[in-house]
Protein backbone atom coordinates (compact mmCIF):
# COMPACT_ATOMS: atom_id res chain seq x y z
CA UNK A 1 0.00 0.00 0.00
CA UNK A 2 1.55 3.33 -1.07
CA UNK A 3 -0.75 5.81 0.70
CA UNK A 4 1.07 8.55 2.60
CA UNK A 5 1.68 8.16 6.31
CA UNK A 6 -0.16 10.26 8.89
CA UNK A 7 3.01 12.32 9.25
CA UNK A 8 3.15 13.05 5.52
CA UNK A 9 -0.57 13.93 5.55
CA UNK A 10 0.13 16.36 8.41
CA UNK A 11 -2.67 14.68 10.35
CA UNK A 12 -3.10 15.71 14.00
CA UNK A 13 -2.95 11.99 14.79
CA UNK A 14 0.70 11.97 13.74
CA UNK A 15 1.35 13.56 17.13
CA UNK A 16 1.31 11.12 20.08
CA UNK A 17 -0.11 13.76 22.44
CA UNK A 18 -3.19 14.08 20.20
CA UNK A 19 -3.66 10.31 20.14
CA UNK A 20 -3.47 10.12 23.94
CA UNK A 21 -6.05 12.90 24.21
CA UNK A 22 -8.44 11.05 21.88
CA UNK A 23 -7.98 7.84 23.89
CA UNK A 24 -8.99 9.35 27.23
CA UNK A 25 -12.01 7.51 28.72
CA UNK A 26 -15.47 8.93 28.43
CA UNK A 27 -18.96 7.70 29.21
CA UNK A 28 -19.00 4.35 30.97
CA UNK A 29 -15.53 3.31 29.78
CA UNK A 30 -13.30 2.96 32.81
CA UNK A 31 -9.65 4.04 32.94
CA UNK A 32 -7.16 1.20 32.48
CA UNK A 33 -5.51 1.87 35.81
CA UNK A 34 -8.92 1.39 37.46
CA UNK A 35 -9.29 -2.04 35.83
CA UNK A 36 -5.88 -2.98 37.23
CA UNK A 37 -6.76 -1.62 40.67
CA UNK A 38 -9.99 -3.63 40.81
CA UNK A 39 -7.88 -6.79 40.45
CA UNK A 40 -5.11 -5.72 42.84
CA UNK A 41 -2.62 -5.30 39.99
CA UNK A 42 -1.75 -1.65 40.54
CA UNK A 43 1.01 -0.67 40.16
CA UNK A 44 1.83 -2.97 37.25
CA UNK A 45 5.48 -3.94 37.62
CA UNK A 46 8.12 -5.58 35.45
CA UNK A 47 9.55 -8.98 36.35
CA UNK A 48 12.97 -8.76 34.74
CA UNK A 49 14.29 -7.96 31.26
CA UNK A 50 14.43 -11.14 29.21
CA UNK A 51 13.91 -9.54 25.79
CA UNK A 52 15.36 -6.36 24.33
CA UNK A 53 12.97 -5.34 21.56
CA UNK A 54 14.71 -2.85 19.30
CA UNK A 55 12.87 -0.73 16.76
CA UNK A 56 15.54 0.02 14.15
CA UNK A 57 13.46 2.56 12.25
CA UNK A 58 10.13 3.64 10.81
CA UNK A 59 11.17 3.20 7.18
CA UNK A 60 9.00 0.57 5.48
CA UNK A 61 8.07 -0.50 1.97
CA UNK A 62 4.37 -0.61 2.97
CA UNK A 63 1.84 1.65 4.67
CA UNK A 64 -0.61 -0.85 6.14
CA UNK A 65 -3.96 0.41 7.42
CA UNK A 66 -3.50 -1.06 10.91
CA UNK A 67 0.12 0.02 11.46
CA UNK A 68 0.73 1.32 14.99
CA UNK A 69 4.13 2.71 13.96
CA UNK A 70 2.85 4.92 11.11
CA UNK A 71 5.72 3.41 9.17
CA UNK A 72 6.13 3.84 5.43
CA UNK A 73 8.39 4.70 2.50
CA UNK A 74 8.28 8.40 3.43
CA UNK A 75 9.65 7.89 6.96
CA UNK A 76 13.35 8.53 7.46
CA UNK A 77 13.85 7.72 11.16
CA UNK A 78 16.54 5.01 11.17
CA UNK A 79 18.67 3.71 14.06
CA UNK A 80 22.38 4.46 13.79
CA UNK A 81 25.21 1.97 14.08
CA UNK A 82 26.29 3.67 17.32
CA UNK A 83 22.90 3.05 18.95
CA UNK A 84 22.90 -0.56 17.77
CA UNK A 85 26.35 -0.98 19.33
CA UNK A 86 24.96 0.35 22.62
CA UNK A 87 22.18 -2.24 22.44
CA UNK A 88 24.77 -4.98 21.90
CA UNK A 89 26.74 -3.72 24.89
CA UNK A 90 23.63 -4.06 27.06
CA UNK A 91 22.97 -7.58 25.75
CA UNK A 92 26.57 -8.50 26.56
CA UNK A 93 26.86 -6.92 29.97
CA UNK A 94 23.46 -7.84 31.41
CA UNK A 95 23.01 -11.30 29.89
CA UNK A 96 19.71 -10.56 28.14
CA UNK A 97 19.17 -13.65 25.96
CA UNK A 98 16.81 -12.36 23.22
CA UNK A 99 17.16 -9.56 20.68
CA UNK A 100 13.80 -8.85 19.02
CA UNK A 101 14.29 -6.58 15.97
CA UNK A 102 11.31 -4.66 14.66
CA UNK A 103 10.48 -1.59 12.56
CA UNK A 104 9.12 -0.44 10.02
CA UNK A 105 10.67 -3.07 7.89
CA UNK A 106 13.81 -3.74 9.96
CA UNK A 107 15.67 -5.20 6.98
CA UNK A 108 15.65 -1.73 5.35
CA UNK A 109 18.00 -0.38 7.99
CA UNK A 110 21.41 -0.35 6.24
CA UNK A 111 23.08 -1.84 9.36
CA UNK A 112 20.54 -4.64 9.83
CA UNK A 113 22.87 -7.44 8.72
CA UNK A 114 25.69 -6.14 10.91
CA UNK A 115 23.34 -5.98 13.92
CA UNK A 116 22.12 -9.55 13.40
CA UNK A 117 25.62 -10.93 12.81
CA UNK A 118 27.02 -9.27 15.93
CA UNK A 119 24.13 -10.52 18.09
CA UNK A 120 24.47 -14.07 16.81
CA UNK A 121 28.22 -14.03 17.48
CA UNK A 122 27.24 -13.30 21.07
CA UNK A 123 24.98 -16.39 21.04
CA UNK A 124 21.82 -14.31 21.37
CA UNK A 125 18.49 -15.56 20.06
CA UNK A 126 17.49 -13.11 17.31
CA UNK A 127 13.95 -12.46 16.12
CA UNK A 128 13.21 -10.58 12.90
CA UNK A 129 9.71 -9.10 12.64
CA UNK A 130 9.35 -9.27 8.89
CA UNK A 131 6.54 -8.07 6.61
CA UNK A 132 7.54 -10.75 4.03
CA UNK A 133 7.21 -8.46 1.00
CA UNK A 134 10.56 -6.83 1.77
CA UNK A 135 12.15 -10.18 0.90
CA UNK A 136 10.87 -9.77 -2.68
CA UNK A 137 12.33 -6.30 -3.20
CA UNK A 138 15.28 -5.69 -5.57
CA UNK A 139 18.50 -5.74 -3.58
CA UNK A 140 17.12 -8.10 -0.94
CA UNK A 141 17.32 -11.31 -2.95
CA UNK A 142 19.84 -12.88 -0.55
CA UNK A 143 18.14 -11.77 2.68
CA UNK A 144 16.33 -15.12 3.22
CA UNK A 145 19.64 -16.97 2.95
CA UNK A 146 21.27 -14.53 5.37
CA UNK A 147 18.51 -15.05 7.93
CA UNK A 148 18.75 -18.83 7.57
CA UNK A 149 22.55 -18.85 7.88
CA UNK A 150 22.22 -16.96 11.17
CA UNK A 151 19.31 -19.10 12.47
CA UNK A 152 17.15 -16.01 12.89
CA UNK A 153 13.58 -16.65 14.03
CA UNK A 154 11.18 -14.95 11.64
CA UNK A 155 7.86 -13.57 12.86
CA UNK A 156 6.00 -12.60 9.70
CA UNK A 157 2.78 -10.66 9.14
CA UNK A 158 0.10 -12.50 7.19
CA UNK A 159 -3.33 -11.23 8.28
CA UNK A 160 -5.27 -13.88 6.36
CA UNK A 161 -4.85 -16.99 4.24
CA UNK A 162 -7.07 -15.32 1.61
CA UNK A 163 -5.68 -12.76 -0.83
CA UNK A 164 -8.69 -10.44 -0.67
CA UNK A 165 -8.53 -9.90 3.10
CA UNK A 166 -4.74 -9.50 3.24
CA UNK A 167 -4.61 -7.06 0.36
CA UNK A 168 -7.46 -5.01 1.87
CA UNK A 169 -5.37 -4.42 4.97
CA UNK A 170 -1.87 -4.24 3.54
CA UNK A 171 -2.10 -3.22 -0.12
CA UNK A 172 -2.42 -4.51 -3.67
CA UNK A 173 -0.56 -7.76 -4.41
CA UNK A 174 0.85 -7.95 -0.88
CA UNK A 175 -0.63 -11.41 -0.41
CA UNK A 176 0.83 -12.77 -3.63
CA UNK A 177 4.28 -11.37 -2.80
CA UNK A 178 3.99 -12.74 0.75
CA UNK A 179 3.24 -16.22 -0.60
CA UNK A 180 6.32 -16.00 -2.83
CA UNK A 181 8.43 -15.00 0.18
CA UNK A 182 7.15 -17.87 2.32
CA UNK A 183 7.88 -20.31 -0.52
CA UNK A 184 11.49 -19.09 -0.56
CA UNK A 185 11.73 -19.43 3.20
CA UNK A 186 10.23 -22.91 3.12
CA UNK A 187 12.77 -23.93 0.46
CA UNK A 188 15.52 -22.98 2.92
CA UNK A 189 13.92 -25.06 5.67
CA UNK A 190 11.96 -22.35 7.48
CA UNK A 191 8.72 -23.70 8.96
CA UNK A 192 9.66 -27.31 8.24
CA UNK A 193 9.89 -29.91 10.99
CA UNK A 194 13.43 -30.71 12.13
CA UNK A 195 15.12 -27.80 10.34
CA UNK A 196 15.60 -25.65 13.43
CA UNK A 197 14.54 -22.62 11.37
CA UNK A 198 11.45 -21.05 12.91
CA UNK A 199 8.83 -19.23 10.86
CA UNK A 200 5.87 -17.92 12.83
CA UNK A 201 3.01 -16.05 11.19
CA UNK A 202 0.99 -13.18 12.64
CA UNK A 203 -2.75 -12.61 12.28
CA UNK A 204 -4.29 -9.18 12.86
CA UNK A 205 -8.06 -8.81 12.52
CA UNK A 206 -9.23 -6.97 9.43
CA UNK A 207 -11.42 -4.32 11.04
CA UNK A 208 -12.57 -3.46 14.59
CA UNK A 209 -12.74 -6.98 15.98
CA UNK A 210 -10.95 -9.08 18.57
CA UNK A 211 -8.90 -12.03 17.34
CA UNK A 212 -10.60 -15.44 17.40
CA UNK A 213 -9.18 -18.49 19.15
CA UNK A 214 -5.49 -18.70 18.30
CA UNK A 215 -5.44 -22.50 18.37
CA UNK A 216 -8.47 -22.85 16.10
CA UNK A 217 -7.24 -20.25 13.64
CA UNK A 218 -3.77 -21.81 13.54
CA UNK A 219 -5.32 -25.11 12.47
CA UNK A 220 -7.24 -23.35 9.70
CA UNK A 221 -4.16 -21.43 8.52
CA UNK A 222 -2.10 -24.61 8.48
CA UNK A 223 -4.69 -26.52 6.48
CA UNK A 224 -5.54 -23.75 4.02
CA UNK A 225 -2.00 -22.52 3.32
CA UNK A 226 -0.80 -26.07 2.73
CA UNK A 227 -3.73 -27.03 0.51
CA UNK A 228 -3.86 -23.82 -1.52
CA UNK A 229 -0.17 -22.90 -1.80
CA UNK A 230 1.92 -25.73 -0.32
CA UNK A 231 3.17 -23.46 2.47
CA UNK A 232 4.34 -24.49 5.94
CA UNK A 233 5.01 -22.58 9.17
CA UNK A 234 5.60 -23.29 12.86
CA UNK A 235 3.11 -21.22 14.87
CA UNK A 236 0.41 -18.64 14.30
CA UNK A 237 0.24 -15.64 16.64
CA UNK A 238 -3.02 -13.72 16.97
CA UNK A 239 -2.49 -10.06 17.89
CA UNK A 240 -5.14 -7.45 18.70
CA UNK A 241 -5.06 -4.26 16.65
CA UNK A 242 -4.02 -1.42 18.95
CA UNK A 243 -6.21 1.71 18.85
CA UNK A 244 -3.30 4.02 18.06
CA UNK A 245 -1.75 5.67 15.00
CA UNK A 246 -3.19 4.52 11.64
CA UNK A 247 -5.64 2.02 13.12
CA UNK A 248 -6.92 4.79 15.39
CA UNK A 249 -7.31 7.01 12.32
CA UNK A 250 -9.25 4.22 10.60
CA UNK A 251 -11.54 3.78 13.62
CA UNK A 252 -12.30 7.48 13.71
CA UNK A 253 -12.83 7.67 9.95
CA UNK A 254 -15.36 4.82 9.99
CA UNK A 255 -17.12 5.92 13.18
CA UNK A 256 -16.08 2.71 14.98
CA UNK A 257 -13.80 4.22 17.62
CA UNK A 258 -16.24 4.36 20.55
CA UNK A 259 -17.59 0.90 19.81
CA UNK A 260 -14.12 -0.62 19.56
CA UNK A 261 -12.96 0.96 22.81
CA UNK A 262 -16.12 -0.31 24.50
CA UNK A 263 -15.43 -3.78 23.13
CA UNK A 264 -11.86 -3.74 24.49
CA UNK A 265 -13.09 -2.40 27.83
CA UNK A 266 -15.76 -5.05 28.25
CA UNK A 267 -13.39 -7.83 27.17
CA UNK A 268 -10.76 -6.96 29.83
CA UNK A 269 -9.32 -10.25 31.06
CA UNK A 270 -7.41 -10.14 34.37
CA UNK A 271 -5.89 -13.54 33.54
CA UNK A 272 -3.87 -11.84 30.79
CA UNK A 273 -2.06 -9.47 33.14
CA UNK A 274 0.61 -11.93 34.28
CA UNK A 275 1.69 -12.62 30.69
CA UNK A 276 1.90 -9.07 29.36
CA UNK A 277 5.05 -8.58 27.29
CA UNK A 278 5.93 -5.34 29.10
CA UNK A 279 6.66 -7.37 32.22
CA UNK A 280 9.67 -9.13 30.69
CA UNK A 281 10.50 -6.98 27.64
CA UNK A 282 12.07 -3.55 27.31
CA UNK A 283 11.62 -1.54 24.14
CA UNK A 284 14.30 0.61 22.50
CA UNK A 285 13.33 3.35 20.06
CA UNK A 286 15.24 4.12 16.85
CA UNK A 287 16.89 7.04 18.69
CA UNK A 288 17.90 4.92 21.70
CA UNK A 289 15.09 5.99 24.03
CA UNK A 290 13.69 3.35 26.38
CA UNK A 291 10.03 2.38 26.74
CA UNK A 292 7.98 -0.28 28.48
CA UNK A 293 6.73 -1.61 25.12
CA UNK A 294 6.62 -0.83 21.42
CA UNK A 295 3.11 0.64 21.74
CA UNK A 296 4.18 3.05 24.49
CA UNK A 297 7.12 3.94 22.25
CA UNK A 298 4.82 5.04 19.44
CA UNK A 299 2.82 7.17 21.90
CA UNK A 300 6.07 8.56 23.32
CA UNK A 301 4.94 7.36 26.72
CA UNK A 302 8.37 7.01 28.28
CA UNK A 303 9.56 5.25 31.39
CA UNK A 304 9.02 6.76 34.82
CA UNK A 305 11.05 10.00 35.04
CA UNK A 306 13.30 8.67 37.81
CA UNK A 307 14.53 5.79 35.62
CA UNK A 308 17.22 5.72 32.90
CA UNK A 309 15.70 7.03 29.67
CA UNK A 310 18.33 6.10 27.06
CA UNK A 311 20.04 2.85 26.04
CA UNK A 312 23.43 4.43 26.84
CA UNK A 313 22.29 4.81 30.47
CA UNK A 314 20.81 1.31 30.78
CA UNK A 315 20.77 0.03 34.37
CA UNK A 316 19.17 -3.39 34.66
CA UNK A 317 19.09 -3.23 38.47
CA UNK A 318 16.74 -0.25 38.26
CA UNK A 319 14.79 -1.37 35.19
CA UNK A 320 14.08 -5.02 35.98
CA UNK A 321 11.39 -4.26 38.58
CA UNK A 322 10.25 -0.88 37.26
CA UNK A 323 6.68 0.38 37.46
CA UNK A 324 5.14 0.13 34.01
CA UNK A 325 3.46 3.17 32.47
CA UNK A 326 -0.10 2.46 31.32
CA UNK A 327 -2.89 4.26 29.47
CA UNK A 328 -6.13 3.41 27.66
CA UNK A 329 -4.46 1.63 24.73
CA UNK A 330 -3.35 -1.06 27.20
CA UNK A 331 -6.85 -2.52 27.03
CA UNK A 332 -5.73 -3.87 23.63
CA UNK A 333 -3.25 -6.22 25.31
CA UNK A 334 -5.68 -7.41 28.01
CA UNK A 335 -8.84 -7.98 25.97
CA UNK A 336 -10.11 -11.51 25.39
CA UNK A 337 -7.20 -13.94 25.29
CA UNK A 338 -4.73 -11.12 25.74
CA UNK A 339 -2.20 -10.05 23.14
CA UNK A 340 1.58 -9.92 23.01
CA UNK A 341 4.22 -10.00 20.31
CA UNK A 342 4.18 -13.77 20.89
CA UNK A 343 0.45 -14.02 20.33
CA UNK A 344 -2.40 -14.84 22.71
CA UNK A 345 -1.60 -14.94 26.43
CA UNK A 346 -4.33 -17.23 27.74
CA UNK A 347 -6.26 -20.06 26.16
CA UNK A 348 -9.31 -18.68 24.39
CA UNK A 349 -12.65 -19.98 25.64
CA UNK A 350 -14.59 -18.58 22.72
CA UNK A 351 -15.00 -19.88 19.18
CA UNK A 352 -14.26 -18.54 15.75
CA UNK A 353 -16.63 -15.90 14.55
CA UNK A 354 -17.46 -14.39 17.96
Amino acid sequence: MTAPTLLRQQSPLAHPSHQLAVLQPKGDIKPFYQALSEHDQLPLKAEGVHVLQVNVGKLCNQTCRHCHVDAGPDRREVMTLETMAACLHVLDRDGIPVLDITGGAPELNPSFRWFVTEARQRQKHVIDRCNLTVLTMPGFETMPEFLAQNSVEIVASLPCYLAENTNAQRGARVFERSVDAVRRLNALGYGRAGSGLVLNLVYNPVGPHLPPSQAELEDIYRRELLARYGLEFNRLFTITNMPISRFLAELLRTGEFDRYMQRLNEAFNPSAISGLMCRTTLSVGWDGRLYDCDFNQMLELGLEPNLPQMIHDFDIARLASRRIMVDQHCFGCTAGSGSTCQGAIVKCTGTLGK
